[in-house]
């Protein structure tokens, strides 16, 4: 029957107002059966609960060592690591791209003295441990091992997971350093050391999470992930160094790291088609015959992006919605969950803003009868078809990146990323039009002030402003007292061997235990293997609607033209080692489309880059997107590098998770205006642009 109304989810899928017992396609096994859509155990965690974490480090080891401890005595039952961007992206903390961002996103590691002043008082051996690192992935799990070894543990029974996916820092997050072939080959030896060293350790974690954070659809969720999954796995199959045994283990060792949104039903059924998929393919792709090993590991964060700076308080509700979507469907019911915080839009979270996510959990693990039963959804038709459905989606997809030489040839084309910025524009133009309902936003908008935000701190986090001094201290230290011929020797070997090909693991560890450092780790191998620049993706995308509000804009960018003799020119500018770029992805696509010249060069880019440019195209406004709580570092450094190049009239504006404490020093500094994420109608956004141009 086809669907009464238009109705249809943001995959694309048709939404009919009624379903039968004549829509669910197929018997039902068995939980812990192929094709595992009800799950990869029998029981499926009924009687006891999933691990839980909540995402952690900040400022210093010692910080970030009480912080782990403060959870553990509080319930927490894994670890989850958060390391600062100087440390995800390869740079000792006295580089000048690094020094305005140590310890504000979460914990700088120099080296492996900082590793013990991490896990200390923490017994490795209890500990599951989950290291959110990717283009360092390899080096975390050297000095993690080293750190085992000089504590005289047996790394065979070292347990957790390094993240290690690099596609989607290339697609989402922007961590990465090296091009694909280097770092899909640094991924694959991790698989091959694990399996032989590590056997309870997960090399990777395929992150579909973040795919959701720049805008994925379900559909694209599955299909991208999967793809991604694979590519690893070809890649250890090519370079032929594991047997078919040990080969099938690596299968077994693929885990994922998935996104639940507000839409929990379609989450939920998101879960089972993920299951059903990743077993068909390693059984039919790769051959593999022992069930466990096909089984679709997985691990949650929920999202993120929907948590709103307006009205913080309904945030919490949000999470506990997005939550139920991977909770509460036995078959469904992730191995692992960690729950971002009600203030999240607006900064980093505080100890107690944890401490209540993780109350949640608790309360839904211990407090209700969620784990007595068995699933309450399988058999239902609704559930069934929608299973179905985006199975059939997403396996379209997947053929299509499969023709373009897998998820390597679609990162080097553009493909995925464009089409993730194309799906953020739409998400965004939805909401710019109403279309899609955000509680507080573009909908009962008006309410009382939420007394969550009347506190002395204003309800956010405020770094450590002594965390780069403390890294400093730490660097030197090291130096200091490590022996200089050990280091090089180390270093030495790592570059030839890299140079070579051949593999760098044990090399690595070596580099750990002779306290060489992050950044001399990634600077060696930089230049080997030089460094990437991912596709920006925003040609193609079109998010501005043909409403009056955006003719009207439209016409005065015209207007200017005429009276200006050209367009108005904006550069969208990342200064920093913040990768997140979807908000500045959004805005250039807006801008253009608006009629404005854009000027867009990616991530990671020095503040004398950007001045440089800006003077070079005589650019009308420079629009700066920081979120790594760095903006007031960046700009200052981005002002003074315009007055030295004579470009003090251009207009610098500012957009990120900016506190309200720091506008007025930013205004103070020369920013003419700070975009926040309650800025959410882009027409205004471009609008103001346009003012500061001259026009109105």
């Amino acid at each position: 029957m086809a669907p009464a109304d238009d109705r249809r989810t943001e995959s694309g899928i048709d939404l009919k107002p009624v379903y039968s017992a004549a829509d669910a396609p197929r018997a039902l096994e068995p939980p812990g059966e192929f094709p595992f859509t009800r799950g990869p155990y029998p029981d499926m965690y009924r009687g006891r609960p999933w691990t839980i974490r909540q995402y952690a480090g900040f400022g210093s080891a010692e910080e970030s060592n009480a912080r782990y401890r403060y959870l553990l005595e509080r319930g927490q039952t894994g670890l989850s690591i958060a390391f600062d961007l100087p440390t995800q992206c390869g740079y000792d903390p006295d580089h000048p791209l690094a020094k305005p961002e140590v310890g504000k996103v979460g914990v700088p590691i120099v080296s492996l003295d900082d590793m013990h002043v991490l896990f200390e008082g923490i017994p490795l051996e209890q500990m599951n441990t989950s290291m959110t690192i990717n283009g360092t992935a390899m080096w975390l799990l050297a000095l993690y091992v080293a750190l085992a070894r000089e504590r005289g543990i047996p790394e065979a029974g070292l347990r957790g997971t390094t993240q290690n996916d690099i596609v989607k820092e290339y697609l989402a997050r922007g961590t990465y350093i090296f091009p694909p072939e280097p770092s899909l080959d640094l991924i694959a030896e991790t698989y091959e050391y694990c399996v032989a060293h590590l056997p309870q350790w997960n090399p990777s974690n395929v992150c579909s999470y973040h795919l959701q954070e720049a805008g994925a659809t379900p559909v694209q969720e599955l299909a991208f992930a999967l793809a991604d999954a694979l590519g690893v796995l070809d890649r250890v199959k090519q370079r032929g160094h594991v047997d078919d045994r040990a080969f099938a283990q690596c299968v077994g060792r693929v885990s994922f790291f998935v996104n639940a949104g507000m839409r929990f039903i379609e989450e939920m059924c998101k879960m089972r088609a993920f299951g059903a998929m990743w077993d068909e393919l390693c059984r039919d792709r790769y051959g593999v015959t022992d069930p466990k090993l096909r089984q679709f590991r997985y691990g949650v964060q929920v999202n993120s992006l929907g948590l709103t700076e307006q009205q913080p308080e309904n945030n919490a509700w949000r999470i506990l919605i997005e939550a139920l979507g991977v909770t509460l469907s036995k078959d469904a019911r992730c191995r692992a969950l960690q729950l971002p915080t009600w203030n999240e839009a607006l900064s980093l979270p505080r100890p107690w803003d944890q401490q209540w996510s993780l109350r949640l959990q608790q309360i839904l693990a211990f407090e209700t009868d969620l784990l007595e039963y068995g699933d309450i959804f399988t058999g239902n038709p609704v559930i069934e078809n929608k299973v179905a459905s985006l199975i059939g989606a997403a396996t379209e997809e997947l053929a299509k990146i499969d023709k373009m030489g897998g998820i390597r040839g679609a990162i080097e084309n553009g493909y995925c990323k464009q089409e993730l910025v194309r799906a953020m524009a739409t998400r965004m133009g939805r909401i710019e039009a109403g279309e899609q309902v955000v509680i507080g936003v573009n909908k009962f908008t008006e309410g009382l002030p939420s007394p969550l935000v009347g506190g002395d701190d204003g309800g956010v986090f405020e770094a450590d402003p002594q965390a780069g001094a403390q890294a400093l201290a730490s660097l030197a230290a090291t130096r200091a007292k490590r022996d200089p011929v050990r280091v090089k020797a180390a270093l030495g070997v790592l570059d030839s061997l890299a140079r070579a090909g051949k593999p760098i693991m044990e090399a690595s560890i070596e580099c750990a235990l002779a306290r060489v450092t992050t950044g001399e780790w990634a600077g060696t191998l930089r230049g080997v293997w030089g460094e990437y620049r991912a596709e920006t993706g925003v040609g193609g995308a079109h998010i501005a609607e043909s409403n009056d509000d955006w003719q009207k804009l439209r016409a005065k960018v015209e207007a200017h033209v005429t009276a200006h003799g050209r367009r108005p020119r904006l550069l969208v500018g990342k200064p920093g080692l913040d990768g997140h770029s979807n908000g500045a992805e959004i805005i250039a696509v807006a801008a253009r489309d608006a009629g404005f010249e854009v000027i867009y060069a990616g991530i990671r880019l020095e503040p004398a880059a950007i001045a440089a440019v800006a003077v070079q195209e005589a650019v009308d406004v420079i629009g700066l997107s920081i979120l790594s709580g760095s903006h007031i570092e960046l700009a200052a450094a981005v002002l003074e590098e315009l007055r030295n190049r004579g470009g003090s009239k251009v207009a610098v504006v500012l957009g990120g998770t900016v506190p309200a404490r720091d506008h007025e020093t930013l205004q103070k500094l020369g920013i003419r205006r700070v975009f926040t994420p309650s800025d959410f109608k882009l027409v205004d956004i471009v609008g103001e642009l346009l003012t500061l141009v001259g026009t109105d």
